[in-house]
């Protein structure tokens, strides 16, 4: 990709420049409120936990992210917008099926397989490609269907958390609905664009932070490891 070239998305965008999407750019600050408040429960809790952290520091991440993509809106920028998004899936994915399954590592690594196996058959059909590339357009649905495993993924994590009664069940079934509203967000973004002029891929942003916050505290509150790390 040539310097003067960008990566044009979502309708707020007219022009190349570093603050052509200021709306889009500002409202990934929802994701660095849903980590300082995970910061503050785990800090308030008085112990150590490396997973937590982890996740906490890539839900900051997954804004930071955001924010580079929106304002540089290039090749480089882009990875830093769907490198932590999907890192953070997966790990959040695996440290919960770790201690849902009383922390046995056996148990998580045949869940996960069977769960990484179920995305990937999705992912393929939906998706197959998270970057996009100089010459093509946001897609179908406007890029929405890679996320469709996600959406999935947290429905199935929803559902097991009802059959077993867990007191996570509310924090993450909140959680579900909210990114299946984000999700139609981002999808009509260019569909509204003549509409509203800077087009809806900001709510995507401040209810995915929300997202991102309502599992960060069912984790922190309702899922805490068994053991000190």
């Amino acid at each position: 990709m040539t310097l003067p070239d960008y990566i044009d998305l979502y309708c707020e965008r007219t022009a190349p420049g570093l603050w052509n999407e200021p709306i889009n750019a500002l409202s990934n600050a929802a994701f660095l409120v849903a980590a300082w408040l995970a910061w503050r429960v785990y800090a308030r809790r008085g112990r150590h936990d490396a997973p937590d952290l982890i996740v906490i520091i890539l839900a900051a991440a997954i804004g930071i992210g955001s924010f580079l993509f929106h304002t540089f809106a290039n090749g480089w920028s882009e990875m830093a917008d769907v490198i932590p998004i999907w890192t953070f899936v997966s790990i959040f994915v695996l440290v919960t099926i770790h201690r849902l399954t009383g922390e046995n590592i056996w148990a998580t690594a045949r869940i996960a397989l069977i769960v990484v196996g179920s995305i990937g058959v999705v992912f393929w059909f939906t998706s197959g490609d998270v970057t996009t590339g100089e010459a093509s357009g946001p897609g179908y649905l406007n890029g929405s269907l890679q996320y469709l495993p996600a959406l999935l993924a947290l429905m199935v994590f929803a559902a097991a958390t009802w059959v077993h009664r867990h007191p996570a069940r509310v924090y993450v079934t909140a959680a579900a609905i909210i990114f299946l509203v984000s999700l139609g967000f981002r999808t009509i973004d260019l569909m509204t664009c003549a509409a509203t002029g800077i087009g809806t891929h900001f709510m995507w942003h401040i209810l995915n932070g929300v997202m991102v916050g309502l599992l960060l505290q069912a984790l922190l509150r309702y899922l805490p490891a068994q053991r000190e790390s």
